[in-house]
């Protein structure tokens, strides 16, 4: 397959997926997440690939799911929203079913799918001057991978996806268990390859267990099922369309994207301190 809006190379045992798009801020469209999938296929059938580590092309990770795309596709009711919705949910959950660790690198924007998807992966490093956010509900839109709330813990996820925060500084990201480690911009590559090359030089059999028993800690608890019962809800908001996300699109078709954030952060009091 020849990717186009995704790079993937292999170095070292390390293969790196950079999510290129950086004319559109590494927006998740659906043919990005095809060629997502595809690269996980191949970094999961070599036998070489010890470790996986996912980027962002340019200043930014990613801003998320592509609105712009969605947009011009006007999904309308259940029946078109279900196959959009399950190649973004199914596409995110590769990075936590992965059988090879999987690292986000992190630097600038990490918002809403695509800080899903960093909350995916085993282990996020992120520059100082990242940030992350799960801001859908301040434009009428619901929460595709519901991840937050297992490794923040309900309270912290509550107050981020219910005030649709967009603005979690990598620090902060950090002391909530967010995020593994923050790192200088300039320092940002030499850690994450030097931790996936640590756990490459691990046997990778014993990883592979040892991730699935990880995981089997917080699935053993519901994990799986809640993540799905949490799609199904989503679904049905976007299946039903909110008043909210409707006038939001109806600026964005009028004035574009920037214009539409702007009115839905004119709607909101400014946060204090």
């Amino acid at each position: 397959m020849t990717f186009t809006k995704i790079a993937y190379e292999t170095s070292d045992g390390i293969a790196l997926l950079t999510l290129n798009r950086p004319e559109r801020t590494n927006a998740l469209d659906q043919e990005m997440l095809g060629e997502i999938n595809a690269a996980m296929d191949r970094a999961e059938a070599d036998a070489e690939v010890k470790a996986v580590i996912v980027r962002g092309a340019g200043n930014a990770f990613s801003s998320g799911f592509d609105l712009k795309a969605q947009m011009e596709a006007r999904p309308v009711g259940v029946d078109a929203w279900r196959p959009v919705l399950r190649k973004d949910f199914d596409t995110v959950m590769r990075f936590w079913h992965c059988p090879k660790p999987t690292i986000a690198m992190v630097r600038g924007a990490c918002l809403a799918g695509a800080c899903e998807l960093a909350l995916a992966c085993d282990m996020t490093i992120a520059s100082e001057e990242a940030f992350f956010g799960e801001p859908e509900l301040k434009f009428g839109a619901g929460i595709v991978v519901m991840l937050l709330p297992w490794i923040v813990g309900p309270k912290i996820a509550k107050e981020i996806i219910l005030l649709g925060e967009d603005r979690v500084s990598a620090r902060r990201a950090a002391e909530i268990g967010m995020i593994n480690r923050v790192v200088s911009a300039d320092r940002l590559e030499e850690e994450a390859l030097r931790i996936a090359r640590h756990i490459g030089a691990i046997d990778p059999s014993l990883v592979k267990e040892t991730k699935r028993a990880l995981n089997r800690a917080l699935e053993t608890q519901g994990m799986l099922q809640a993540l799905e019962s949490a799609l199904e809800i989503d679904l049905a908001i976007e299946g039903a369309g909110s008043a909210d996300k409707i006038a939001f699109f109806d600026v964005a078709r009028r004035e574009g994207l920037r214009a539409a954030i702007a009115w839905r952060d004119a709607r909101f009091p400014t946060r204090e301190g």
